[in-house]
């Protein structure tokens, strides 16, 4: 069995109406299992991944308990001061998780 190089799984986004991201619905990874599904407030979120834990965007394999299919990372990125979240490694303006649900 392949080792898992991420640190999380989200699986689905909350904007707020000013389009930045609210929460999101992730898996932690603790230890050589998953968690169960829990919510991250965007800050909780930044400060994960700036303290350097991985995070990509997938979904859990029906029926496989805590196998996912993951597909390209999600980083933060500093733009004029602000803290953007991104998949992937494009430029943007404003919050950008595409090819993650909406909630």
């Amino acid at each position: 069995m392949a080792k898992i190089k991420y640190d999380g799984v989200i699986t689905a986004v909350h904007f707020n109406p000013d389009k930045q991201v609210d929460w999101v619905r992730a898996f932690l990874r603790c230890g050589p299992q998953f968690s169960d599904r829990i919510m991250l407030d965007r800050q909780t979120l930044i400060d994960e991944i700036q303290s350097g834990k991985k995070f990509k965007v997938g979904e859990r394999v029906a029926y496989e308990a805590g196998t996912f299919s993951v597909s390209d990372p999600v980083n933060v990125l500093e733009v004029n001061g602000d803290m953007i979240l991104v998949v992937g490694e494009i430029q943007a303006e404003q919050d950008s998780l595409e090819g993650v649900p909406i909630i």
